[in-house]
Order: structure tokens, then C-alpha cells, then sequence
């Protein structure tokens, strides 16, 4: 019996949430653009053209992938899944409200338009306005997140119980468990240093010159160009394109939706540094801008100072039996993805579940190194990181536990192989449904297709093919 898996509809669903963008992918890739109206398949009252296929794979080659007939399957394979989930959810009356799917929309073309390097540069990639481009998208995008919603009813009420996780455990043969390597959990107390008011002043005071110069008449984007210290739109003299409020740091934010087209703003100070900006054009919720800024140096003075209040703060950890490595980082540290977890590190492949426990290749050189040659509950003495951003830090470092490399078993390793036995449940689950939707549905498949061994089976018999199907798009 033939199984949609996990990591088919995986692949269905991300296709089918980048179906409606692939057009803008390949424009802006220059890949060519092939535009076919033969239908490749028919599932139920739907259609599934050859052009959403070929642009699908164009839209594959263009991201890097290496030529190979056999994606052209798996997309066909999930565009019928989603067209299946699809028609369910409307006899299961799931719905998606319009503003899902105007944030889906909103969510993307900011993406474009960040990547295109502007409204402009991006309408002129798709050949058409923005808003036309929006009104074609969306229906699509809407189908996506409505065949995403039927999927997740589909396993709502799934769980695992430890039973079920033993019985996964034990039908894995034993010559085929996987190994885990080894993982630790660290904590960190981080120091960022920081300028004083009279450190800042020069900096604040190189910016209200760049600002008095372009109020003087000197060319804005000249000036972006040759002194702006942001990286990504210094080369295309200080323009960030068009964005909504959300694109953009509070302070920066602020200024850009305050001001009218051709304003000036006075210089203001974000984490980033100082800044001045300039709004070229508002259209609704989105601005068009483009600032120049001037990012502080950390001195010399202020590394010392940062230094020497770690160098603090590890003598009271290492004296003051009161004072424990979690309340010292909630209180103390600069980090504000780890102080509120007690300054241990999440696992960044696995934030979802806000794991701590880290395999080790995964961790920063830097950091590897240094508890390498600590034991398990030690407190490391301040020491200075430079991140691949060249920002400097000072970190205290906590050893919490360290795992060796194993192979799996129930004692060391539930939590992972619940996750395993879950997803195999859940795969099983989909599967089951699957087939039994597939079979209650009509599929025509274009004999082009015959040669997917993936999609074999999946067509109606001949001789339970209606006279005429009525299809739309």
C-alpha cells in the first residue's frame, strides 16, 4: 500500500505556501520562464496545471538544486495532496480569515521586497504592480493555509504515551539505533560593553554633521554611500525600500511613519547606533525610506570597564553560596535571549521546544573550546568572545551537564525518541487518511507523469472515470 509520509508532506506543504511566489523567485534568479496551459492533473473539481509545475521546478533550479526529473513528481505528488486536503476542509467547513491570509500575503512581500532590494527593483522582477501581484498570489496562498489547517485537524488529538514509546523503541533493531553524539548544556553570563555619554557624543556628532551636510544641499545618497555604516543598503546610498512598522526597530519606526514624504529626522540613537533617515514615500501601511548611519566603536575604556564588572561578578558567584549562576544571569546578563532561562543556551535547532541540551558540534568554536577543559558544574572566569559580526563580548560560562556519545536507549534519550515515536504515529495517521481519500476521489493524471513511481496508483481507474469532469482552477 502507497504512503504520503511526513517528509512528502512536508515538502507538499512548503511547495504549496511557494507556489504563488515562485513567479517572483525566478524573475528575480533570471531563471527562464517556461509558461505551459496543459493540465497535468485533475483531482476532484480542481486542476493542477503543467505551468504551476514547471515554475515550481524552475523555482528548485534557481535556489541551487541540481536538475532531476524526479522533483517534477514529488511537486505534482504534493500539489494533489494539498488539493485533497483542500476539498476536505470545506466538507469539514475549516476556514482561513481573511486577515491570515492578507499577514500570509503581507508576511512574503516583505520578504520580496527585502531581497529585491526595494518596491521598484521588485515590481520591475515580476513585470507588474505590487498589488497586482498580491491579488494573484492570494488565492493560492489562501488554498496553502487552508489545506495546512485541514492537515494539522488530521492529528490534533495525536499523542504518544510511554507505552507506545517503548513499543517504538523496541521494534527498532538493535544494529540500526541511531547515535547521538555528544551533548552538553551550558549557561552563559554575557557583558556587552558600552559606551559612556562622552564616548557616544563623538559618534552622535558625526552623524549631525552627515544630517547638516545633506540639509545644506549635499546629495543624500552620495553621502549614505561613502559614511553609512549599515552594510546592507550603504551600497544602494541609504534606501531600505518599502516596509511596514514591524521591519523595523521601535525608535527607527517611529521616525519613518512620523514623518511626510521629503522630511529629514533628527538624528536618534537605536541599538544599532545613530541614525537619520529620510521617508521618499508613503503608500498605506508601508513606507519607503532610506537612512544613513554611524555605529559606535567600542573603545578600548569600555572593554576595561566591562571586564572588570565580570571579573565582579564571577568572584561573587565563586564566594557567595547564596548567589546561584540562574539568579546572577536574570539579574547581571546582557543577553536577552538566555538571562529569563537562566542563562542557558537554547538549542537552535530545536527552539520550538526550548530545548538546553546542545550537541556539542553544533555550539560556537569558541565556546567548545572553552568547556572542553571544564568539569560539570564549573563556572568559567570571564572571558572575551568576538562573534562573526566582529562584536566583542565577555561571557562566564556554566557547564550543566555534558552526555557522551551513545547509541539510543529509553534511560538517556526518552524525550528524543517520544519525538521519534510521535512522528511515526503521525505519519502513519496521515497516511491512512490519505488513502483513504485518494481512493474516494476522482485523479487524472497526465501520462507524462506515469514514469513517477511515487505517483503510481494514484489515478482513477478507467473505468471509474466520469464521462466529463467539471474542473476549475
Amino acid at each position: 500500500m502507497r504512503k504520503i509520509g511526513l517528509a512528502v508532506l512536508g515538502i507538499c506543504l512548503s511547495i504549496s505556501l511557494a507556489t504563488a511566489q515562485n513567479k517572483d523567485s525566478l524573475a528575480m534568479a533570471n531563471a527562464p520562464r517556461k509558461t505551459l496551459d496543459k493540465i497535468a492533473a485533475v483531482v476532484g473539481s480542481n486542476i493542477i496545471l503543467q505551468s504551476d509545475i514547471e515554475l515550481s521546478y524552475a523555482n528548485y533550479l534557481a535556489q541551487g538544486g541540481a536538475p532531476n526529473q524526479d522533483i517534477k513528481c514529488q511537486i505534482l505528488h504534493g500539489l494533489l495532496a494539498q488539493k485533497i486536503l483542500a476539498q476536505q476542509a470545506i466538507i469539514d467547513s475549516i476556514e482561513v480569515k481573511d486577515d491570515e491570509v492578507d499577514n500570509e500575503v503581507d508576511r512574503r512581500m516583505r520578504t520580496m521586497t527585502q531581497r529585491a532590494g526595494g518596491q521598484d527593483r521588485l515590481e520591475q522582477f515580476l513585470g507588474r504592480s505590487v498589488i497586482q501581484y498580491k491579488d494573484e498570489i492570494r488565492p493560492d496562498i489562501k488554498e496553502a493555509l487552508v489545506a495546512d489547517k485541514m492537515r494539522a485537524k488530521i492529528t490534533e488529538k495525536l499523542n504518544v504515551t510511554p507505552e507506545e514509546v517503548q513499543e517504538y523503541y523496541n521494534k527498532i533493531p538493535k544494529d540500526s539505533l541511531p547515535t547521538y553524539n555528544k551533548e552538553v548544556e551550558v549557561g552563559e553570563i554575557v557583558f556587552q560593553p558600552k559606551l559612556n555619554k562622552d564616548e557616544k557624543e563623538f559618534y552622535r556628532q558625526k552623524a549631525e554633521g552627515l544630517r547638516a551636510r545633506v540639509k545644506n544641499g549635499e546629495d543624500f545618497g552620495t553621502l549614505a554611500r561613502l559614511y553609512s555604516q549599515d552594510p546592507g543598503s550603504a551600497p544602494d546610498g541609504g534606501d531600505l525600500g518599502f516596509a511596514d512598522r514591524n521591519s523595523y526597530v521601535k525608535e527607527f519606526a517611529a521616525w519613518a511613519f512620523k514623518l511626510k514624504a521629503g522630511e529629514i529626522s533628527p538624528v536618534f540613537e537605536t541599538d544599532y547606533g545613530f541614525h537619520f533617515l529620510q521617508v521618499i514615500e508613503r503608500r498605506g501601511e508601508q513606507v519607503h525610506v532610506r537612512h544613513i548611519l554611524v555605529t559606535p566603536a567600542i573603545t578600548q575604556a569600555s572593554l576595561d570597564r566591562t571586564k572588570a564588572k565580570a571579573d565582579s561578578i564571577y568572584t561573587l558567584l565563586k564566594t557567595n553560596s547564596k548567589i546561584d549562576f540562574s539568579s546572577a544571569a536574570a539579574y547581571y546578563s546582557d543577553d536577552k535571549d538566555t538571562k529569563y532561562n537562566g542563562g542557558m543556551m537554547l538549542n537552535a535547532e530545536d527552539v520550538q521546544n526550548r530545548s538546553t541540551i546542545i550537541p556539542s558540534d553544533k555550539l560556537d568554536p569558541q565556546i567548545a573550546l572553552t568547556i572542553d577543559t571544564m568539569k560539570v558544574g564549573e563556572i568559567s572566569q570571564p572571558k572575551l568572545f568576538t562573534d562573526n559580526r566582529g562584536q566583542k563580548t565577555y561571557k562566564i560560562l556554566y557547564l550543566k551537564s555534558v552526555t557522551d556519545a551513545h547509541k539510543a536507549n529509553m534511560a538517556q534519550d526518552f524525550p528524543k525518541l517520544k519525538d521519534a515515536a510521535f512522528a511515526d504515529k503521525t505519519n502513519r495517521t496521515v497516511s491512512a487518511w490519505f488513502e483513504k481519500r485518494r481512493k474516494e476521489t476522482y485523479i487524472r493524471i497526465d501520462p507524462e507523469f506515469n514514469i513517477c513511481s511515487n505517483l503510481q496508483g494514484w489515478a482513477t481507474p478507467p473505468a471509474a472515470t466520469p464521462v466529463q469532469a467539471n474542473v476549475t482552477k
